[in-house]
């Protein structure tokens, strides 16, 4: 899937929440956060439509695989960036994923607790199973099964790369569509089913947190209505970890 450079009416259609210190936008899957290497669309060069009056456009708070769509939060100015970057690091963040998988977990939930480390230093950000890596945990919780598919809720509750992508492939089920970590082609269908359904900031010790669902992407709409999705957005499930 390539999304081209959205346009400034593209951009702004795709704010979730607005606030004076943040934006949640709905990234479509497809296109890199950043610039890259060979250049290419990118969101960073559509933020300029997102200041909203501010002087500065707002800054990445966090990153999403290109090919992945949802929750998205930037941070407006220098202060609320930094404290959201904190909020990221230290797991204060709550988020959900939706993701369809070949095949099926034997469970209806569980975690996986597999550390992950570099695949190699020719491919990037690559990532592997490696028992001497980082610690790595996300928890899942079965939402339809159908087909030879299951359809599952996932949280991180470590935030590192390509984490539920390894994660599911190294417990049998691999992401549909993932072509680096699955069976997913190179190019054209089936895209990566993965998306960042939910997502729960607590940035302001006086509100309650925000908490933000981003709209099911129609590419994963067929396969998930296959695992018994009736195409309402409904609530998501409260994951909590094993802790």
């Amino acid at each position: 899937m390539d999304t081209p450079q959205p346009t400034p009416e593209e951009i702004q259609a795709r704010v979730l929440h607005r606030d004076g210190l943040m934006l949640v936008i709905d990234k479509p899957a497809g296109i890199a956060v950043h610039k890259g290497p060979k250049g290419g669309p990118n969101l960073e060069a559509s933020f300029d439509a997102l200041r909203y009056g501010l002087p500065r456009p707002p800054v990445l708070a966090h990153r999403l695989d290109r090919d992945t769509s949802g929750c998205l939060v930037l941070g407006r100015h220098r202060k609320a960036t930094a404290s959201l970057g904190l909020l990221f690091k230290h797991g204060k963040i709550d988020k959900t994923y939706w993701a369809v998988v070949e095949g099926s977990p034997d469970a209806n939930e569980g975690e996986i607790d597999i550390p992950l480390g570099r695949l190699d230093a020719e491919r990037g950000w690559w990532q592997k199973p490696d028992p001497n890596g980082l610690p790595s945990r996300t928890t899942w919780k079965v939402m339809g099964r159908g087909d030879g598919l299951t359809w599952l809720a996932m949280e991180p509750i470590t935030g590192r790369t390509h984490q539920l992508r390894v994660h599911c492939a190294a417990s049998g089920w691999p992401i549909v569509g993932d072509n680096i970590y699955g069976n997913g082609p190179r190019f054209g269908e089936p895209s990566l089913h993965l998306h960042a359904r939910e997502i729960v900031i607590p940035l302001s010790k006086n509100k309650p947190p925000v908490r933000v669902i981003a709209p099911v992407p129609a590419h994963l709409h067929e396969r998930l209505k296959a695992c018994g999705w009736n195409g309402e957005e409904a609530a998501v499930p409260e994951l909590h970890s094993a802790e």
